[in-house]
Order: structure tokens, then C-alpha cells, then sequence
């Protein structure tokens, strides 16, 4: 079976994770702060705080940015369901903007409309959690220009977008956002088995989450309340999580960053020949900007649908049972049950919906050889003669 996607494991990858392990710190130890250091350094942030998975981090995101009971956030219902779970954890009310039909990112223009009619109703969001689908850098200059005028923070949920760029700006720079969010599970860009981190140009922000991620402690002296009884000495100030990650899991992802724009360019090139080689196909391709580079997590065909009698589960189906596994990314997040016992209803986001019914993920990953991709574009070309 090919999968839709997989880790890449080098040999100088298993050697770090090694010497961890050979080590005495295997919790927390100098990879945490070496990683984070490096990811910072490659965005152009000012910080980065690392956690035990992304979930955590948009968690620690939206308690950093103060969100709680009574507070609006608004994100994609084209994401996993972690985006719009973090503002629920912290007892919020969730919203979703419909998708660009071409971008499969959130659309400003249909942002802006709904920004526009729920200042009528004094119902604006505090937190607008913006998606970079598949890798593909959302518009986000239009959508801080908007967050100026209406007055909401955003976060972006990069999970799928490390390596990626906009006018030559990294993803993760902050440039337009208060924090990013960044995964490391096994089938993104990079990994660190579970893991993500958070980045921002914030200090205040910077300091609220690194005392989040591990139970709301502090060590510095200068923050005491209380006598400072010797070097053993802690406060807990707020009611915060275990969610660091272990020097193990940094130690994997440090190597795997050093082959970053090695992955970034052969996931690229892999989906130029997906590109190429597809175009006779009644099928629609994800919309790249041509100022942005995307770091392709994933690749999504679409079905046309007035231009083949056959349907998505069809050709799923058909793919599956040439083993060749693929994947839908992803259920609009209104159609889970729990979210349509809190009140969604399907018809809600036509944009999401129409994307939903028509898309499929193929494999896409860094060690995906030559024929193993040829057999996956010829297998999709025979379905359709």
C-alpha cells in the first residue's frame, strides 16, 4: 500500500534521537530550547515555544490571548476539528467563515461581509484562527487588515505549513498575526513523532505560554509573590497543563529541520508532476498564489462533477483497492455530530461543502519515489478511461 503520507527518517535522525536517549535529560533538556531556537530563526519570529502537539498549542494560544466564557472565535469549517476545538476548551462560542472555492483557505471577502454584519449585532469575534489548508499560505495581509478595522487577534493554524511562504515572508514570521501554530505529527513536513510548536513576536504572549505549558509555574525569581525560600524554590500562578514536549521528541525534530527546504522542494516538484501529468482529467487542482510558496502537506484532487458521470467514492474506492492509499482532508467540522448538537447545520458553508463532496487527498510525501507516483497518476488515469 502507498500511503498519503509518511515521515521521512534519516540515518543522522536516529543517531540525535540516540544520543538523547544515551543522555541524561530526556525530558527536558538543551534540544527543547535548541529546537525552538532554530524554528524561530528560520521563521524570522522573535520567539517559539515548543509543546506536546499542536492541539495543545492553539489550546495555549487562545488561553495566552485571554479567551474565555463569552468570547467569539471564528476559524475554517475546512480544517481538523483541534482548530475550533481550542476556543470550546476554553469555553468560547465558535463560528466558522466560509472557504475560498479556489484556495481552500478562509476568504477575506466573505470575512469581511460576515465582519461587517455582526458589528451590527455587536457579536465580533475576539480570535479569528486562520488555516493555511494543505500548506497553501492564506491571504493573511487582507485578513490583518481587517482584524485593524474590527479589532479581533488572529492566530494562524499553520499545522500543515512549516517551509512555507507568502512575498518572500515565511509562514510562522508573525508579520500578520499575534501567534502561529505549527504540527509535527507524523505525516507532516517535519516531525517530532507528536509535537508542535507556537511562534510569535510577543514577549507578554511568549511568557503567558511557556507558564501555560507546564501546570502555570514560574522559576523566575522577579515574578515571586512570595519570599524566594532558595534555588529549589517555584510559584504555580495561574491553572496551567503538562503540555511540554520531551528533549526525545526535539532531538527529532532538530535533525529533520536541517532538511527543511529539501522537503519543501521535493514535495514541490512531486506536485508539479501531479500537475502536469493530471490535467487531461476532469479534475480541479488547489490555487496557489503565484507569489507564494506552498509546503504542500497535502495534494487534493477535486472531481468535476458535469464532466464525469463517476463520483468521489468511486474513485476513492477504486484507489484504495489498487493500493494505493489516500485520504479526504476533511469533513467540514459543522457536520460532526457534536457540533450539530451545539447548533451547526449543514448548507451553512456552501464553500466548504461543495469542497467536501468533490476532493481527495493522494499521496503526497518527501521519499514518494518515481513509480510509486506513476503508479498512483496512471491508476487515477484508468479510472477515468
Amino acid at each position: 500500500m502507498i500511503p498519503y503520507g509518511r515521515q521521512s527518517i534519516s540515518e543522522e535522525d536516529i543517531n540525535l534521537v540516540k544520543s538523547v536517549l544515551e543522555s541524561d535529560f530526556l525530558t527536558q533538556g538543551p534540544f527543547v530550547p535548541k529546537f525552538e531556537e532554530e524554528i524561530a530563526s528560520i521563521t524570522g519570529s522573535k520567539h517559539c515555544i515548543a509543546a506536546n502537539s499542536a492541539t495543545s498549542c492553539l489550546h495555549l494560544g487562545c488561553l495566552s490571548l485571554g479567551i474565555g466564557k463569552g468570547d467569539i472565535v471564528w476559524t475554517s469549517p475546512i480544517s481538523f476539528v483541534a482548530s475550533s476545538n481550542a476556543a470550546l476548551y476554553c469555553g468560547a462560542t465558535v463560528d466558522f467563515v466560509d472557504i475560498d472555492e479556489r484556495t481552500f483557505n478562509m476568504c477575506p471577502i466573505i470575512l469581511e461581509q460576515k465582519l461587517k454584519e455582526a458589528k451590527i449585532v455587536d457579536s465580533l469575534p475576539k480570535l479569528v484562527i486562520v488555516v493555511h489548508m494543505c500548506g497553501n499560505p492564506a491571504d493573511m495581509k487582507a485578513i490583518k487588515q481587517l482584524s485593524i478595522k474590527y479589532g479581533f487577534k488572529i492566530m494562524e493554524d499553520a499545522s500543515h505549513a512549516i517551509g512555507s511562504s507568502i512575498d518572500d515572508i515565511k509562514t510562522g514570521n508573525c508579520k500578520y498575526s499575534d501567534l502561529c501554530v505549527f504540527s509535527f505529527h507524523p505525516v507532516k513536513i517535519i516531525t517530532t513523532g507528536e509535537g508542535g510548536v507556537i511562534t510569535t513576536n510577543s514577549s507578554n504572549l511568549a511568557k503567558k505560554i511557556i507558564s501555560l505549558r507546564s501546570h502555570g509555574i514560574t522559576r523566575e525569581s522577579k515574578d515571586f509573590v512570595n519570599k524566594d525560600d532558595g534555588g529549589w524554590y517555584y510559584e504555580q500562578h495561574s491553572l496551567g497543563f503538562n503540555y511540554r514536549m520531551t528533549d526525545i521528541q526535539a532531538a527529532l525534530g532538530y535533525s529533520q529541520l536541517q532538511r527543511l527546504d529539501q522537503f519543501i522542494e521535493k514535495r514541490n516538484l512531486l506536485a508539479k508532476n501531479y500537475l502536469n501529468s493530471l490535467d487531461g482529467c476532469p479534475l480541479n487542482f488547489q490555487t496557489i498564489n503565484s507569489s507564494s510558496l506552498s509546503s504542500y502537506h497535502l495534494f487534493v484532487i477535486q472531481l468535476i462533477k458535469f464532466e464525469t458521470a463517476k463520483s468521489r467514492k468511486q474513485l476513492y474506492d477504486w484507489l484504495k483497492n489498487n493500493d494505493i492509499g489516500v485520504n479526504v482532508h476533511y469533513i467540514p467540522i459543522h457536520f460532526q455530530p457534536y457540533y450539530e448538537r451545539i447548533g451547526f447545520k449543514r448548507g451553512s458553508f456552501p464553500n466548504a461543502e461543495k469542497y467536501y463532496d468533490a476532493s481527495i487527498s493522494i499521496p503526497l510525501y518527501s521519499d514518494l519515489s518515481k513509480s510509486n507516483q506513476l503508479k498512483v497518476i496512471d491508476t487515477i488515469t484508468s479510472f477515468f478511461q
